[in-house]
C-alpha cells in the first residue's frame, strides 16, 4: 500500500492517491487543481483508478471530480450527506476496498456537514479539513458545527490507534504529515479541557 501526497493550488491544498502497489489500483482522494500532476503520477505508476473520493464537498477539494472521472472513468464516492454529484455514497464504519487496500469510513463532522476521513490499512488516516497538522478545520462556515467539531475531534479522531500517520487536506503545519500522537500531545484543538473551553475558543476565534 502506498500514499501519494500532492500539494496542489495557491489554498495549500492536498490531494492524495492511495494505491495497491501489487494490483496497480488506485483511488484518488479530493482532486481539486493541479490535475495533471494526478494524472502524470497514475500513468508513471500504470495504476488504474477504481475511485474518486472526497473527505468533504468543499469546492476546493471536489474541483477536479468530473474531469478526472471522465478520464480514468473512476466512481465518485461521497458521504451521504453531501448534495453534490457522486456515484456511491457511504456512511460511518463502511469500508471502501480497493485492490487489498481498505480505506475505513469515519463519519467526523464539524468542518462541514459530509466531513469524513479514512482510516486507511488501519495504518494511516487521511483526514480532509477535519485535522490539520497542528489546527483544526473552520467551524464559522455555511454547514460548520462547532459541537460536531468537538465531537469529532474528541470522541472519535483523539480515539483512533496513536500510531496512525496523519495525512491533512492541506499544508497548514510545520510539517506535512504528522502522526494521532504527536496530534494528541502537540495540537492545541485536542487539549482543551472541557467542551465548552473548546467552542468558547471556537466561536471568539471566528
Amino acid at each position: 500500500m502506498k500514499i501519494v501526497q500532492i500539494p496542489v493550488g495557491n489554498m495549500q491544498n492536498f490531494s492524495y492517491i492511495v494505491y495497491d502497489e501489487k494490483n496497480n489500483i488506485g483511488a484518488i482522494i479530493d482532486p481539486s487543481w493541479d490535475l495533471e500532476k494526478i494524472l502524470v503520477l497514475l500513468e508513471g505508476n500504470k495504476i488504474s483508478a477504481k475511485y474518486i473520493i472526497n473527505t468533504h464537498s468543499h469546492f476546493d477539494h471536489i474541483l477536479g471530480n468530473e474531469h478526472i472521472a471522465e478520464i480514468t472513468k473512476a466512481k465518485i464516492i461521497q458521504h451521504e450527506k453531501s448534495t453534490h454529484k457522486k456515484d456511491r455514497s457511504v456512511r460511518d464504519d463502511e469500508i471502501i476496498s480497493v485492490g487489498e487496500v481498505d480505506l475505513e469510513v469515519s463519519y467526523t463532522p464539524g468542518h462541514s456537514e459530509d466531513s469524513i476521513c479514512l482510516i486507511v490499512n488501519k495504518e494511516s488516516v487521511i483526514t480532509g479539513d477535519t485535522l490539520f497538522v497542528g489546527n483544526c478545520g473552520r467551524v464559522d462556515l455555511p454547514g460548520s458545527d462547532p459541537e460536531m467539531m468537538y465531537d469529532s475531534l474528541y470522541n472519535k479522531v483523539a480515539k483512533l490507534d496513536d500510531s496512525l500517520v496523519v495525512y491533512p487536506g492541506h499544508n497548514y503545519g510545520p510539517t506535512p504529515t504528522s502522526t494521532i500522537l504527536n496530534e494528541k500531545l502537540n495540537n492545541p484543538m485536542l487539549n482543551f479541557k472541557t467542551k465548552n473551553a473548546f467552542l468558547k475558543y471556537m466561536v471568539n476565534d471566528d
